[in-house]
């Protein structure tokens, strides 16, 4: 009972912080149920990405009624990003036989998702983001939202977690999208890649579903209630926050990934 309330507590912080940062929330979940809960690398990011796919729909779903996102016009993104996911869901397999360059993988997008938030807080602490008129479209040549697509793909596919951390600056800079707007659309287009994730991976038998059930739970709370704080709640402090704890976490991934535990 206590680790269902555990995992519970975890998953609705995870999906605070996926709904408040346009975030799947598995960088909280991964350390987790790698090392709280022991679960081998391969169950742990098959069970992952399940919760997440809960994240980011629940997420995208009330920022989609905030007006964030106009799903029109990322389409292309979505497409090529959910076919991207479904191609490398059969590299995992491969990968799962291979537990130390999961970690390994892992390990190196977090720290790469870790200095970006460090980097992003301090941005917006020293006021240099220059404040982009609101709209809910991504307009955009097609030939960048394919690019982003189908590199937002491979990583749900490849290892089981998301690309926020990756996919929001990609809607802020290359898009040139408000920052609502790319949360919203972030997790939108994500949802579509952690659904074909989280099926092919259930197929493949890498889901613990003990664990899933209270962590999807918490998720869709957690996610529904950090896109709702999104509208007034400073991030600054938070990303920079997050970003030292998880610059610890990436660590510890690398480091498993060598035989060694800290």
């Amino acid at each position: 009972m206590a680790d269902v309330l555990g995992v519970f507590v975890v998953g609705l912080m995870a999906g605070t912080l996926g709904g408040l940062l346009g975030i799947g929330g598995g960088i909280i979940l991964m350390p987790f149920l790698r090392f709280y809960l022991d679960l081998p690398p391969a169950y742990a990011a098959g069970t992952c990405i399940v919760a997440v796919f809960c994240t980011t729909l629940s997420g995208s779903l009330r920022h989609y009624k905030l007006g964030h996102v106009d799903l029109r016009s990322i389409v292309p993104i979505i497409t090529t990003g959910a076919l991207t996911t479904a191609v490398f869901s059969f590299a995992f397999l491969w990968l799962a036989k291979h537990d130390r360059y999961l970690d390994l993988g892992t390990g190196l997008v977090f720290s790469l998702i870790a200095t970006r938030m460090i980097v992003a807080g301090l941005f917006d602490i020293t006021g240099s983001k220059a404040e982009r008129v609101s709209t809910s479209r991504v307009h955009a040549p097609l030939l960048h939202k394919l690019a982003i697509g189908t590199a937002g793909g491979v990583l749900p596919g490849l290892l089981g977690i998301g690309t926020g951390g990756i996919m929001v600056p990609a809607f802020t800079l290359i898009l040139k999208a408000p920052i609502k707007t790319a949360i919203g659309c972030s997790l939108a287009c994500f949802s579509a890649n952690a659904l074909v994730s989280a099926t092919c991976k259930c197929a493949q038998g890498f889901v613990s579903f003990t664990v899933a059930g209270p962590a999807c739970a918490g998720t869709l709370l957690g996610a529904y209630l950090g896109a709702t704080l999104n509208r007034k709640f400073p991030s600054a402090a938070l990303k920079i926050l997050f970003g030292a704890v998880f610059a610890y976490v990436s660590l510890k991934f690398v480091l498993s990934s060598a035989g060694i535990r800290i």
